[in-house]
């Protein structure tokens, strides 16, 4: 029963983050919102709401480690298992373009920011406003950056989800079903994982950083494979670039603000260094533009494997 909940809150999270991001898109344009202000805001929040909702909802639980784990724990499944298992599907041929590798240091400087305040032992909501504010300063940056590329004569990318033809309903039917199914996943998923921790005596910390990581990741896997079979190496990159920044600026910095949160020592002693190990192992892709080649993605699948296995036994 506990892997029923968790299997439908996973697919429930999942459409439920489609649906929001849909339908706040073109709400957003029809209000007469900047299309690249809706690509900075309402996309990229929009994407991590499944991870959001499932660590607000942890903390309500009285279960903090959950939230934490998940997070650190989507970190690495992000560059392991998101980047990995599209490399066995095909060799990702990266260009380790300018941008990629702007936005590679805006997320090792969030990682070093986040890790910073998580060795002090507890996320408080002073460590919660300190997050957010580095995330609003990226994204100035960011905003700051596309308008110059926009005024250098380069077209305006195309806003994901975005439908000039959509009908109001529609645009209320994915708002409404975004607004209800993404809660109501979050507490399916958490409900059944902290079942299945007391079940077989693990923490909720390894669950988090286990089970809810890989499940909230799925977007992103989702993603990153259509990319590697439309050969769009820096669209993966990007997108676990971007989602990590996200993870540790914005969950964090909100679900902080909801309360704090320990941070075991195991996490401190372990956990966060293997984040930022697997961060540091994209430097070759975004550096060098070596290619993840299907020896790579044996190898990160691996690790990620035998990391897990280290983390529930």
């Amino acid at each position: 029963m506990d892997w029923l909940m968790v299997a439908a809150g996973l697919v429930l999270l999942v459409f439920a983050g489609d649906a929001l991001v849909k339908g706040a898109v073109n709400l957003a344009l029809r209000l007469g919102i900047p299309a690249l202000i809706v690509s900075l805001t309402v996309v990229a929040f929009g994407t991590s709401a499944p991870e959001l909702l499932v660590s607000i909802d942890a903390i309500l639980k009285g279960t903090p480690g959950l939230a934490l784990g998940n997070v650190v724990g989507s970190n690495v499944a992000n560059v392991l298992l998101v980047l990995g298992i599209p490399a066995l599907i095909t060799t990702l041929h990266a260009s380790g373009g300018s941008d990629t590798r702007s936005s590679f240091l805006q997320m090792m400087a969030a990682t070093a920011l986040f890790m910073a305040l998580a060795f002090t032992g507890v996320l408080s909501w002073g460590a919660g406003l300190v997050l957010l504010a580095a995330l609003t300063a990226m994204l100035l940056y960011a905003a700051r950056v596309a308008h110059k590329h926009r005024n250098g004569g380069t077209t305006e990318e195309e806003v994901e989800g975005a439908d000039p033809k959509m009908r109001g309903w529609k645009v209320a039917a994915y708002l409404l079903a975004g607004v209800i199914g993404l809660p109501v996943g979050a507490d399916l998923l958490v409900t059944g994982a902290v079942s299945i921790a007391e079940t077989f005596g693990i923490s909720d910390t390894a669950i988090g950083l286990t089970l809810v990581a890989i499940g909230t990741s799925l977007p992103e896997l989702a993603t990153t494979v259509m990319a590697a079979i439309r050969r769009e190496a820096d669209v993966a990159m990007g997108n676990v670039i971007g989602s990590n920044m996200f993870n540790l600026l914005g969950i964090i910095g909100v679900a902080s603000l909801v309360g704090p949160i320990p941070v075991a020592s195991d996490v401190m002693g372990f956990d966060l260094w293997v984040m930022l190990a697997a961060s540091l192992l994209l430097v070759p892709f975004v550096y060098m533009g070596r290619d993840v080649t299907r020896g790579w993605g044996v190898v990160l699948t691996a690790l990620y494997v035998g990391y897990g296995a280290m983390v529930l036994v």
